[in-house]
């Protein structure tokens, strides 16, 4: 093969290489728009083998609730993916994640659900470069990180399972201020941020962490907790109206993720999501009737900056499957039907998340 051969060859193999780039960047494009035009959030679980999940132990250490390696026996859970009705949606390319957001600063802002979605998230980016440099610091008190210092990018946790204050008196004990934050500092300067806040309202006993509401001047030791739950809400509404910048910071509601303690939700009265190995069969038309999301809906309609709800609820709610139960870990037995094994369901809330982000 003379000179002329081998430089003809070259430049065949760069030409069907760009042409290949094109019509993935196409396809891509057009998977995006298809999935602009429809409720990404109604749809249903399909088993898939072949796509999901995206990581795993070996491809990160930093999972956590990894029900597999906890002893949790069956694997179905791992395997399901979110199918939108009448579109697609981009499977989440972390490579692509990290390129977009080279530099920029993603918050997860609330409780252990917030959690759950900030390590997933972090699990499927750490599995996109697994050779990059990586730091994963994780503190239940303060500020948790994830970053990749190739791509400048930091991926974060802050707990704030009410969002306002909660605050300490030397007579009453732990007052839950309803219409007071003076924590949003920690929240600037951000270029995605996630709120979520929902589940510790409905804490009793033990699993209580407060004594006593607190609006304006009034305080009680009591109160409907779902007038607590919007008042609160509101509060950070405002809060968000006056103090983000929607040109700096992108603002999403990670919506109200549902628990499966009550069998009879799905037909097994008595029962709870343990031994549950698959999903509820259907749509996500699935009657859930969530008080906590329809206050949510109300309160972010209202409010005068643009904040996006990721509207999971529905489809989360016939997840009955992909809970801890009792592999959760930590040497408790207790049946953990609120969090989610990872891999799992907070990968699709990421994946829906990515597709909204896509749009801008």
């Amino acid at each position: 093969m003379n000179f002329h051969q081998v430089l003809f060859f070259i430049l065949l193999i760069f030409l069907v290489d760009l042409s290949d780039y094109d019509v993935l960047a196409y396809n891509t494009n057009d998977v995006y728009n298809n999935a602009s035009k429809c409720n990404i959030y109604e749809g249903r679980w399909i088993y898939d083998y072949t796509s999901n999940p995206l990581y795993g132990t070996s491809t990160c250490p930093f999972i956590g609730l990894d029900c597999q390696k906890l002893g949790r026996p069956d694997r179905n859970y791992l395997h399901y993916r979110w199918q939108p009705s009448g579109c697609d949606i981009p499977r989440f390319d972390g490579q692509d994640f990290l390129t977009r957001f080279k530099g920029k600063k993603i918050l997860f802002v609330g409780d252990s659900l917030s959690n759950n979605m900030w390590v997933s998230m972090s699990c499927m980016l750490h599995a996109a470069v697994p050779n990059a440099t990586y730091t994963f610091d994780y503190n239940q008190r303060r500020l948790s990180t994830f970053t990749i210092p190739e791509y400048g990018i930091s991926v974060n946790f802050l707990k704030n399972g009410f969002l306002v204050d909660l605050v300490a008196d030397k007579t009453r004990g732990l007052i839950l201020k309803l219409d007071s934050i003076s924590s949003g500092n920690q929240w600037l300067g951000a270029d995605v941020a996630i709120f979520n806040t929902f589940h510790w309202w409905s804490h009793t006993g033990r699993a209580k962490t407060w004594d006593y509401f607190q609006t304006g001047d009034q305080i009680v030791k009591e109160m409907n907790r779902m007038e607590a739950f919007k008042i609160a809400l509101t509060t950070w509404a405002k809060w968000i109206d006056h103090n983000i910048d929607p040109s700096k910071t992108r603002v999403f509601y990670q919506g109200v993720s549902p628990v499966h303690l009550n069998g009879s939700e799905w037909g097994k009265p008595g029962k709870t999501c343990l031994g549950e190995t698959e999903p509820l069969k259907g749509s996500s038309n699935y009657p859930g009737h969530n008080i906590g999301e329809a206050i949510v809906r109300r309160v972010i309609g209202g409010m005068a900056k643009p904040v996006e709800l990721l509207d999971l609820t529905a489809m989360t709610e016939l997840r009955k499957d992909a809970h801890p139960s009792i592999y959760a870990g930590g040497g408790s037995r207790l049946n953990d039907c609120s969090h989610w094994c990872l891999p799992g369901v907070p990968d699709a809330w990421n994946q829906l998340l990515y597709t909204a982000l896509l749009s801008h």
